[in-house]
């Protein structure tokens, strides 16, 4: 069979990955094609598009882009006319990939679309280009086959989350080793995830690292994007307790005592691999204030939304300063604020349903294309 998947960001890019491997234990004949990343590269297939080509973030970025976006989707459906896939698979990524589904589906071309649209925050009307265009939805958070079929009667599939799987099958890091390999001392690490894109990293970076030099007794290391080059970061490491460490964020995670995480997928996988964190959002004040009256949610975290109630603290825009910053880090250097931490991250991986998302997505897609 042949697949061509679509992925627009790092996040996508690791789960498509993982995927394609399942795919191929169910299919050996396997061919992709792809837009997303490094990491689809390396599952094997042809890159068309590399997602840092695709990342814009907020509303006036998206609109300043417009003209390149549409230009994008002028290619990808004339690169999908010329492979003749036997499906599309679709992975997040809504605002790209709800036009091509619309357009492949008058083709009569198979539409499968891993990790869904999040229309249970906002455009809630996408439900009607979704049953229209989409052939099968396959979806990680527990309240969203709820959310589908009893709101929307469409049936949907829950597979459970792919962080899981992708957590799972991570080497163990020995501590003395990467700490000699990236120059880190002794000291407890406080990890920084401040993002993936170039102006969300630069807003998030100078309140996170204005707390070095009250938590002297720590490291702060910046878990270095892949979609980045390491250049970027130079100008942030001025300080002797701030390292740098570059497409190793599981494994800087692994060893942490402490995370401040921009708001994202980041959040889950901090939690997943239980680490007490601060969540950090700001956006430019225009985007911040659209967001806030189309966004129907109380919590913009996660891990929040799926445990349906405060587990970590959510520090937004104005809130996002080094006083409450420094105010919430302490909190969740307490032990007894860990512990509650602790044990509400455990049963948050027990309502995400167990690993093997990709396997039973893959199996699924398979099974749907061979109907």
């Amino acid at each position: 069979m042949k697949y061509y998947l679509i992925a627009g960001e790092a996040s996508g890019d690791l789960h498509a990955s993982n995927l394609m491997l399942a795919l191929k234990k169910e299919d050996p004949k396997a061919e992709f094609r792809f837009w997303g990343g490094d990491l689809m590269q390396e599952a094997g297939g042809t890159l068309v598009k590399h997602y840092r080509e695709l990342a814009f973030m907020g509303f006036i970025e998206v609109i300043a882009n417009l003209r390149t976006i549409f230009k994008n989707i002028k290619i990808c459906k004339e690169d999908i006319l010329e492979y003749e896939p036997d499906t599309i698979i679709f992975i997040d990524y809504p605002g790209f990939n709800m036009r091509i589904a619309k357009w492949a589906k008058e083709l009569n071309i198979s539409t499968q679309y891993y990790i869904s649209p999040q229309i249970w925050a906002w455009k809630e009307n996408r439900i009607s280009a979704i049953k229209r265009d989409v052939d099968e939805m396959y979806v990680i958070l527990p309240f969203e086959k709820e959310f589908y079929e009893e709101k929307h009667q469409f049936p949907v599939h829950f597979v459970g989350h792919p962080l899981l799987d992708a957590i799972a099958k991570k080497e163990l890091v020995v501590p003395e080793e990467f700490k000699k390999e990236h120059q880190l001392d002794n000291r407890p690490i406080i990890a920084l995830l401040p993002g993936s894109r170039k102006q969300e990293i630069s807003k998030m970076m100078e309140t996170m690292l204005s707390l070095s030099d009250d938590f002297k007794e720590y490291q702060f290391v910046i878990a270095g994007a892949p979609s980045q080059d390491p250049e970027f970061y130079k100008p942030f490491i001025k300080k002797k307790n701030v390292h740098l460490v570059m497409n190793k964020t599981y494994d800087v995670l692994s060893l942490s005592t402490a995370a401040l995480v921009t708001s994202g997928t980041a959040t889950l996988e901090t939690a997943l691999h239980k680490v007490p964190e601060v969540v950090c959002y700001k956006g430019s004040t225009i985007s911040y204030q659209i967001a806030k009256r189309v966004v129907d949610l109380d919590y913009i975290s996660l891990v929040n939304l799926i445990m349906n109630k405060e587990v970590v603290t959510e520090l937004i825009q104005k809130d996002f300063n080094k006083e409450r910053l420094k105010e919430e880090l302490n909190k969740i250097l307490d032990s007894e604020h860990r512990q509650t931490i602790f044990e509400a991250y455990f049963e948050l991986e027990r309502k995400l349903g167990g690993a093997g998302a990709s396997q039973k997505t893959a199996q699924l897609i398979y099974q749907s294309i061979n109907k």
